[in-house]
């Protein structure tokens, strides 16, 4: 993984194509604007596990990584 730090109104550069830029820092929250072609999907990571999750609670099994999951749920 790389680590870049960056201040507001700073940006990078992906493979030439993706600029993702730092828009507000606000205490421990950091807004961050991306530019990207349209035919690049851009997804939050946790949006991905939850369908990954819906997936497979639609097909009917439980894999004993879900059981565990589920069973560290408060």
């Amino acid at each position: 993984m790389l680590v870049l730090s960056r201040k507001c109104g700073e940006s990078l550069l992906i493979n030439g194509q993706i600029e993702v830029k730092i828009t507000e820092i606000s205490g421990d929250k950091v807004k961050i604007g991306i530019e990207a072609p349209k035919d690049f999907i851009i997804l939050r990571k946790e949006l991905c596990q939850i369908a990954e999750n819906n997936k497979e609670a639609a097909s009917g099994i439980l894999t004993p990584d879900m059981l565990k999951r589920i069973s560290e749920i408060k």
